[in-house]
């Protein structure tokens, strides 16, 4: 076979041959250079380390730190240019570095390696992403606090199954998303936590024969500490399966509000108005408004949920140290990082600006026999019948409203007795919707006074 012919066997984009192929899978600079701010903090703080222990001298360093910022302000202003043929960020920046301050360029790299370097760009990168979910995730919590303590005695239908169960209220249900997002947040804060440990000085693998500090590189960086172990230094990458991991529960959680606002959100539901700043209208058909937000939220579930399985794939066979396999563990978090972000700005937008539909939550509170646990409930501690005799007595009363085409309070008492003489009028005082929620005061429960229990709690957690 001819050169040429294998030229067009790996198409015209690969027509320059071998080179060409290994360059475009080798390199990672088209990614990669998200991290450049990351990158050179790392260099700048490594720098000053190696000048304060007697490895480079005072003025190198200077040069050094001089000639990054030179570097940081080109690539934020657009102007730098990268290479592909540099393979990388690292290399990238290093190689601009030489060109603007000269020999003292060849010393920064002195006592690491690419394998610690970039191990430690990552991780910086990835903490700040950290940082930003949890504010985003102490914005979305406000806002449904906010909207729970608007609507704390608002009645609206429970479901399970999606059938009508119980009455709540609807500052109950914006509640039980606080909770949720609220173990989101306490994940970040313990992921975040466990993974502040510098890998930088581990250099390739093994550490460095050079006398130098990782504890001021460290503290420098706002690690809490240097990692313990070099090989695993270079090796480990569970905190970005952490941060996906993480990503993947919360969105589990978006996924989830988004679906309940598309269903809250339609003609047939009528529970919520979402704002026109969060909603499309239709090309052919004047009188929808689509919740379009909602729904991507609901989409971009799948693009985290995919960069997780990702990494995992990627990392799961990896002998100690570092494997070229793990150039592969960035894309993943990047577009995952990107999604979730947008995902929880989307929702605290949607919450603050959406509406509940008080009229529509309540008359749909009162709708599928919602009471009827009430009313065996009340059998049960004024009748003192066992409880399965209760609900027996329930059903039945159900079957007699649903034969009748009524609900349970439209039933007489007369037809009640009729299934069990021991029932009395007090039952009409159950069967309200307003009764039976108020009712529900155990700890955790709908009543709107444990609503605002709740919300008081999280309003003194968020203020702290």
């Amino acid at each position: 076979m001819t050169d040429q012919s294998s030229n067009q066997m790996w198409g015209g984009r690969f027509a320059a041959g071998p080179d060409a192929i290994m360059e475009a899978i080798n390199a990672s600079i088209g990614f990669d250079k998200r991290m450049a701010a990351q990158d050179i903090a790392g260099s700048r703080a490594h720098a000053a380390m190696l000048a304060a222990t007697g490895v480079i001298t005072d003025n190198d360093a200077e040069a050094i730190r001089e000639g990054l910022l030179t570097v940081l302000s080109e690539i934020e202003s657009g102007s730098f240019q990268f290479s592909t043929a540099l393979e990388d960020i690292h290399m990238n920046v290093e190689a601009r570095l030489k060109e603007v301050i000269g020999e003292p360029a060849g010393r920064l790299h002195t006592g690491r390696s690419r394998n610690d370097q970039v191990a430690t760009d990552f991780k910086l990168w990835v903490r700040d992403q950290f940082d930003a979910a949890e504010k985003g995730l102490l914005a979305l919590i406000k806002a449904l606090v906010d909207q729970a303590e608007a609507g704390a005695d608002w009645v609206m239908p429970g479901f399970t199954h999606l059938q009508t169960a119980q009455p709540v209220t609807w500052g109950h249900h914006m509640m039980a998303y606080v909770e949720m997002f609220g173990r989101d947040l306490s994940r970040v804060r313990d992921a975040r936590a466990r993974m502040n440990e510098s890998p930088l000085g581990a250099a390739a693998l093994a550490g460095t024969s050079f006398p130098i500090d990782r504890e001021m590189t460290a503290s420098a960086l706002g690690f809490d500490r240097p990692a313990a172990n070099s090989l695993d230094a270079v090796s480990d990458r569970d905190f970005a399966l952490e941060f996906l991991s993480t990503a993947s529960i919360c969105a589990v959680h978006l996924s989830r509000f988004a679906e309940e606002l598309v269903i809250w959100s339609s003609a047939q539901f009528r529970f919520v108005t979402l704002s026109d700043r969060f909603s499309t209208g239709s090309s052919i058909m004047p009188q929808k408004k689509n919740p379009d937000a909602a729904e991507l939220i609901r989409a971009k579930v799948g693009r985290i949920f995919g960069a997780n399985t990702a990494l995992m794939m990627v990392m799961k066979g990896l002998p100690l140290a570092y494997s070229k396999d793990m150039q592969e563990d960035k894309e993943q978090v990047f577009d995952a990082a990107d999604n979730w972000m947008l995902a929880l700005a989307a929702m605290e937008g949607m919450v603050k600006d959406m509406t509940g539909n008080r009229e529509s939550l309540a008359a749909a509170a009162g709708s599928g026999f919602s009471t009827a646990t009430d009313l065996a409930d009340w059998m049960v501690r004024v009748l003192k019948v066992p409880f399965r005799d209760a609900h027996h007595v329930t059903g039945a009363l159900v079957a007699m409203a649903e034969g009748r085409g009524c609900d349970l309070p439209d039933l007489s008492l007369e037809d009640m007795q009729g299934v069990h003489e021991g029932i009395t009028e007090d039952i009409f005082n159950v069967l309200g919707v307003e009764n039976s929620v108020n009712s529900r005061m155990s700890y955790g429960g709908t009543a709107p006074a444990q609503v605002r229990a709740q919300v008081q709690r999280w309003k003194e957690i968020l203020a702290g």
